[in-house]
């Protein structure tokens, strides 16, 4: 601005009256009218008023100009401020400026973070390669490898416990309450590992022969509590410490063909070193200050939890479904479950990348379809970028692991269905649509499992059609959900 707003005209008809409106003088002949001094003020504020998106913002800086009603109605002759605003804003067409550069983006994270977080899932299934000493023994009656259901019910309980535990422990987090996390990590990792092992040694039918498999599984429940804790206080690199004697082991297993004694002492060492890791990070945040205030409800953690246990069963029908039509041997599983857990990592950096292409979208587009369209198209690529890691991962596995299932296309198809499952599943989750991903995701686990069950198809093509459906509801309530404004607040 030249000026203050409130600088009064010289009086043209020289009248040098202060407390009265300024007369304008009417027009002798063309070209000889004074100008409006709302004129004057509207091309001073031009770019002010260009900028502003509704009149109280004019107004709003009429006033913190420091101009007062009266000195409106004396030099303007409009009522107040707000009026004034009105027709400054109706004279001055919109023109929004550009942003100087792109603005901070929250969504931007390291790749190498990810794959390290991958790396930490997947090293836990060597525990299977060292501990396949604990799991000998001829098939059970369903033709599965000797303690097969043990170990798997045991995991199942601890996929859904841990997933709502740590979904409880983040909330508190969330709220700054170190504290209570950590307290409920202290009371509920325990818990679950007792659940865990309460299972497993249900489901091994209290058979005597399966007590190697339910003493797997008791190291399962513990590691998994532990790794819980661990992960939800940031301490990947320690968790992945701690599992150094594993992927030794597994080395020693691979090339020396230790002793059935060290390759339990490694177990026993892996085991002990994550959750002495897990009870010190515990009892240092328990030592924190609390806060007064309240919590999380409880039940808002459910649905993680049947989230988690509906994903582990799908998970395990695509591993299953290979030992059932393979072979009984547990190596034929190995290929796609090394896939889907080395590709977690690829697919959380890539549901980064989504959240990242939606801010930008949310800066470029003009009306609600552009942004639907940018938010679709980013899906999209996302989706297609996760299911070619996927595919290298499965072909890679495939090829390398000795006694591997061939790379049909059928077998093929239904991982990455369920890879489009699982991704999509975990976008929408990530945007609060738990309930939905736990629901879709559920619904597809159960009629798989009675699928199966009964029979009438084979677990092949049960996995293509359920996965399948399960893959367009989700794919279809992702682009429509999050393809709104208001889903990216």
């Amino acid at each position: 601005m030249s000026g203050p707003l409130w600088l009064v005209p010289p009086d043209r008809e020289g009248s040098g009256r202060p407390d009265t409106l300024p007369h304008v003088p009417r027009p002798r002949r063309p070209g000889w009218a004074a100008p409006d001094p709302v004129d004057e003020l509207a091309e001073r504020m031009a770019a002010l008023i260009a900028a502003a998106v509704h009149p109280d913002e004019i107004a709003a800086i009429i006033e913190s100009d420091g101009m007062s009603d009266d000195q409106i109605r004396l030099t303007y002759g409009r009522e107040n401020s707000f009026a004034l605003a009105e027709e400054l804003f109706e004279r001055i067409p919109r023109s929004y400026p550009e942003p100087g550069g792109e603005g901070p983006d929250p969504w931007r994270v390291s790749l190498l973070g990810c794959l390290l977080r991958a790396l930490v899932f997947a090293m836990p299934g060597l525990a299977y390669v060292v501990g396949a000493h604990l799991l000998t023994g001829p098939p059970d009656s369903l033709g599965l490898p000797a303690g097969t259901l043990p170990v798997l019910a045991g995991a199942l309980t601890g996929w859904m416990w841990n997933q709502a535990l740590a979904h409880r422990a983040y909330s508190w987090l969330g709220l700054g309450d170190r504290y209570a996390a950590a307290r409920a990590l202290a009371l509920g990792a325990p818990a679950g590992a007792l659940a865990g092992t309460a299972v497993a040694w249900a489901a091994s039918g209290v058979d005597e022969d399966a007590a190697g498999a339910v003493l797997f599984a008791v190291g399962q429940a513990l590691y998994l509590a532990a790794a819980t804790t661990l992960l939800v206080f940031g301490h990947e690199r320690a968790l992945l410490c701690a599992l150094l004697p594993l992927a030794l082991g597994a080395v020693a297993v691979a090339a020396l063909h230790p002793p059935d004694a060290v390759r339990t002492a490694l177990l026993l060492l892996s085991l002990a070193a994550a959750t002495g890791l897990a009870a010190r990070a515990v009892r240092g945040h328990l030592r924190e200050a609390r806060h007064k205030g309240a919590g999380p409800r409880a039940a808002a953690s459910l649905p993680y939890g049947l989230f988690g246990l509906a994903t582990g069963v799908l998970v395990l029908h695509t591993a299953l479904g290979d030992v059932l039509r393979y072979g009984t041997g547990a190596t034929v599983a190995a290929p796609s479950a090394v896939a889907l857990t080395l590709s977690m990592g690829p697919a959380e950096w890539l549901l980064y990348r989504y959240r990242s292409n939606a801010v930008a979208g949310l800066r470029a587009s003009t009306t609600p379809a552009a942004f639907w369209r940018a938010t679709s198209g980013a899906l999209a690529r996302c989706l297609l970028g996760y299911l070619a890691v996927l595919a290298a991962l499965d072909a890679a596995g495939t090829f390398l692991w000795p006694d591997g299932p061939p790379l049909d296309a059928a077998r093929l198809g239904g991982l990455l269905l369920l890879g489009t499952v699982l991704w999509t599943a975990l976008l929408l989750q990530a945007f609060g649509a738990v309930a939905v991903s736990a629901v879709v995701c559920g619904a597809a686990a159960v009629t798989q499992t009675v699928v199966l069950l009964t029979g009438p198809l084979s677990p092949v093509l049960t996995q293509l059609i359920v996965c399948g459906g399960a893959a367009l509801v989700l794919s279809a309530l992702g682009s429509a959900l999050l393809g709104r404004a208001t889903a990216h607040r």
